[in-house]
């Protein structure tokens, strides 16, 4: 099982340039893991897409019965506190958004603090700089 940050969710929905890699690595593991405020955040960036005219409203429609799927299929980590907890640490430590933060809070939670030889997807450079400070193994699609 992999760790997604939304970054790496929303190209698995709308084509970008970097779909086709997130999609061949979705194959090779379909057990995915998200933060629990992951479809949020991508049904953010699906409606901002759409106000900004890449999206049109039959693509929005269709992008969000995507996220419906994608988000019964996946495992959400729920821990809130614990999550919260290590947010407010990787803050002090790497530079982040608490967005972010919470992110890959929720991926140190899933692994148990042992992200030795375990995935972080993100589409993020710099949210994938901190996932690798913390010893996750990285991929970075596209």
């Amino acid at each position: 099982m992999r760790f997604w940050d939304s970054s790496a969710v929303v190209p698995l929905i709308v084509e970008e340039a970097r779909s086709r890699s997130c999609r061949s690595l979705l194959r090779q593991d379909p057990s995915l893991a998200v933060w629990a405020f992951t479809s949020t955040e991508v049904a953010s960036t699906l409606h901002r897409l759409r106000r900004e005219g890449h999206l049109e409203p039959s693509g929005l429609t269709r992008a969000v019965g995507r996220l419906g799927l994608l988000a019964r299929q996946w495992t959400e980590v729920e821990a809130f506190g614990a999550v919260r907890e290590r947010a407010e640490r990787l803050l002090s430590v790497h530079a982040l958004t608490s967005a972010d933060a919470h992110q890959l809070g929720a991926a140190l939670v899933l692994v148990g603090e042992r992200p030795r030889g375990r995935w972080f997807v993100t589409a993020d450079a710099r949210l994938a700089g901190a996932a690798e400070g913390e010893g996750f193994r990285v991929h970075l699609p596209g």
